[in-house]
Parts: C-alpha cells; structure tokens; sequence
C-alpha cells in the first residue's frame, strides 16, 4: 500500500519541520493553543519498490522495528534474519515469510552469503555492534544501528570512517530527535521564542524497576558487556542536548557510583534468586515474582509460546535465567545515579541528572533562555515569555500520535531512513552516524571526568 504523506500523517508518523512558523509574544499564548502547521520535507516521495533489509538480531528492538514493514509493505521489506536463540529466530522467520536460505544463527553468517538486501539493522547487544557494522559496510549495505554506536570511541571513528568511504548510510537509532514532543521542543528553541538559549537543566529518571530490570538484571547491567551507563541510556539526552545547543561541547564534569544494587546491602538472609524462598520477598519491591508476574509488561524478555502455560515457562526463566537473580546480588557495575556538568561553545550550560531510584518515568526539561523559560515531563510544555508575562501550554497527547515506541519516534525515525537508502540520499536523515559522534564524544569524555574526578576538557570530536 501507499503512504499518504498528508499533513496529519507527516505530523504523527515523521520527523517534521514547521512551515513558516514564528512565535509572537504578544500572542505567545493563542499560537501555542492552535494546531502548528506541517509539511513533511519536499524530498520526500513514494518509493518504486520497498527499501530490502536483514535484522541482525531478533530480540526486543530488532522486533519492534521490523513490523513497520507489515504496517507499510511498500515501503520496508524484511528479507532475512541472524539471530542465534531458536524461538525468536524461528518465530521472526514465520512472522515475516523469510526464505530458509535468509535465516542465520549468527551475524557472521550473513556476510559469507553474496549481498542480497538494501540495508541491515542492527539489534544486536551493544558488544556485537562493531563487528556486524564493519562488515556490512564493507559489503556495501546501508545501516540502522542501534545506539550506543560501539563500546569505544575507536570503534565508533572505525565504523564513521568505512561509512565514509564506502559512501554508505548510518542511521544511528536516536529516535527522540524524531518523537514529536522532542521535536516541539526543537521548533520553539529554533523559533526564537526562548530569546537566546542561556541554560539547561535536563532529568533522566529511570523509574527504579526499569532501573532493576535493564541496568541491574538485564542486558546493560555491565560496563565490558554492553557500554557506561551515560552511552547505553542517556545517549539520547546527550544527543538532544548538543542538537538543542548547536554548539560544541567545550568541558564536562561528572559525578555518580552504583550506590544501592550492591551485595552489602541485600537483605539478610536473602539467597541468589528471588524463587529460592527469599525471607524479604514479600516486602521487596524488586521481588522478580512480582516484577515479572504473567500480566506484567516486563516479559517481553522471555520466550513464550503463543499456547501454553506462561506463568510456568516465566518461572522457569526466572530460576535459570539473569532476571531471576536478587538485585543485590548481581554481576552489576554501571552507576544507579549520575550527573553529568556541561559547558559548551558560547558559554551556554548544562546539566544532565540520571536517576535510577524514581517511582515515574518520563525525562523533566528546563530550558533558560533571554526573553523565556520552558519546562515539560514528555506530556506537557510550558512556556513562558518574560516581557508579556504570559505562559502557554502544548500537550503531545493533544498533537500527536504517540503509537510507535520513544514517544511516536521509532517509525518517523525508521520513515526518514527507507528515504535516506531509497534515494541514496543521507541529507534526509536527522540522525546520521556523522551528527551522533558529538554526544558519543561527550559521553566517553563524561565518564573519564567520572573516573578521573575531575573536569574534562572535551575538545573538537576525536
């Protein structure tokens, strides 16, 4: 079927740009309350055939992204898959009709067949980012690679670099540049309507089970398996900081520690799993018998069979698999709280705070500006002009359509990129490997600033 690229479609479903919008002051209010008129980019247009692509990797990102192609066949068509644990990889395959020749149990076997698709994304755990992106760009295949880029900043100059000179497009996955509360943001900093941009204070808070349950338990729990917690989580916010900013960041600072999920602090008497008859389990809030009880939205890690008793293969994964361990007592290094000082190019500031211990999610934002301020909780903004006094209010749920993952930006992001690859053409992506090394570079800076206690001197990129 063919996308429609009208006005509702490119303000819920792509990346977008206003059209001649400029906020007045002294009606700050009343154009903040009336719909904000869109068009997509005029290089958009229907494609002559889908963009082909092969997932490497079918776990939770590598199956949120592929269904945007049953969603819009004309334009995404998954056409292989690598993915070494049987179920999913058997389950991908049915799902998207792969011929068995396309099927692989690892990234590897991919690239000892001829090329066959346009592009590969890569959903793989953040330590096998590297070798599948070297290789598919060698082989001449477009990437969506999944953040953090690679686990050093070596790594990620190696994987700009072949992208380069290959002439290939990277599309790295910071989908927030895409989600529309996000971009609102952006629009109303470009607009002038803050004045010139003074300062800002930025909040990542995790919400302690998604804390407990990725960076303690899961997948990004350990700094040699996955990356620091500032590149496996809050690359996002270090790269709509510099994309907000515009400026090079000059130095940083940072301060934090994994302070809580340690073995010191486990309750007494409590064993290595959650299912061997822990004394604390009925008060613990981490309890993995209540986290990932069947109508929970936490197991989407395990395996289950469309029939079947769930409640008993999740608890089987529970006593064999990561996520049935106590949280004390895991093999867990990343930090559980940090703060990140920044100062860029310009003398603008910033500060960056993750916390794992909150009972909410959603990121908090103040940005400062001359003439006005803008708070938002990634529902509502409010924003405020200093000479009129008036302040008004712009709710996303109100404007935008919020269906696909990272508030509605996983499916613009991935529209902006089968643009890029059909039309060869990386000036249509927001989020090239080429504009992701600024927050990356910070990021490594900012955790040599954490170790080293000390202020960082960031410097030109690389």
């Amino acid at each position: 079927m063919n996308r429609q690229w009208n006005r509702r479609d490119v303000l819920k479903a792509l990346g977008v740009t206003t059209a001649g919008v400029t906020l007045s002051h002294s009606a700050l209010a009343s154009l903040m309350n009336q719909p904000m008129e869109y068009t997509p980019s005029p290089a958009f247009h229907a494609l002559d055939r889908p963009v082909t692509a092969i997932v490497a990797g079918a776990g939770s990102r590598g199956s949120t992204y592929a269904p945007y192609s049953l969603k819009y066949p004309s334009e995404l068509k998954i056409v292989g898959v690598a993915e070494p644990i049987p179920f999913r990889r058997e389950r991908f395959a049915k799902a998207y009709k792969l011929e068995p020749r396309h099927v692989f149990n690892t990234w590897e076997d991919i690239f000892k067949v001829p090329k066959f698709a346009d592009a590969v994304i890569i959903t793989t755990p953040d330590r096998l980012h590297y070798g599948p992106a070297m290789a598919a760009l060698e082989m001449g295949y477009d990437l969506l690679l999944e953040k953090a880029i690679a686990q050093s900043w070596s790594q990620c100059t190696d994987i700009l670099k072949l992208a380069e000179s290959k002439k290939r497009i990277v599309a790295i996955c910071h989908e927030l540049r895409y989600a529309p509360f996000f971009k609102k943001i952006k629009d109303l900093i470009d607009s002038g309507a803050l004045g010139r941009l003074i300062s800002i204070q930025w909040m990542e808070p995790i919400y302690n089970i998604h804390m407990s349950h990725s960076f303690v338990r899961g997948n990004w729990r350990n700094t040699a398996e996955s990356n620091p917690m500032l590149l496996s989580k809050c690359c996002h916010d270090l790269d709509l900081l510099s994309w907000y900013v515009g400026k090079p960041c000059t130095r940083v600072g940072s301060f934090g520690s994994l302070t809580w999920f340690r073995k010191e602090n486990a309750p007494a008497g409590s064993p290595a799993r959650c299912t061997d008859g822990c004394p604390a389990e009925a008060s613990c809030p981490y309890s993995a018998l209540k986290v990932y009880a069947p109508d929970k939205g936490w197991t989407y890690v395990f395996d289950i069979p469309d029939e079947g008793d769930r409640q008993a293969v999740i608890l089987d994964s529970l006593k064999k698999g990561p996520y049935g361990r106590c949280v004390y007592r895991c093999d867990n290094d990343v930090v559980d709280h940090q703060v990140v000082e920044l100062e860029f190019a310009g003398g603008v500031t910033a500060t960056l705070s993750m916390e794992g211990h909150t009972s909410y999610a959603g990121r908090r934002v103040r940005i400062m500006g001359s003439e006005g301020d803008l708070v938002g909780d990634e529902n509502d903004l409010f924003i405020s002009n200093f000479k009129t006094a008036q302040t008004a209010r712009w709710n996303v749920k109100e404007n935008a359509d919020l269906s696909s993952g990272h508030g509605g930006g996983d499916y613009a992001l991935l529209a902006a990129f089968i643009q890029a690859v059909g039309q060869g053409n990386s000036n249509l992506l927001s989020t090239t490997i080429a504009s992701a090394m600024e927050s990356h570079w910070i990021g490594f800076k900012a955790e040599e600033a954490r170790l080293k206690g000390a202020v960082v001197e960031v410097g030109a990129v690389g």
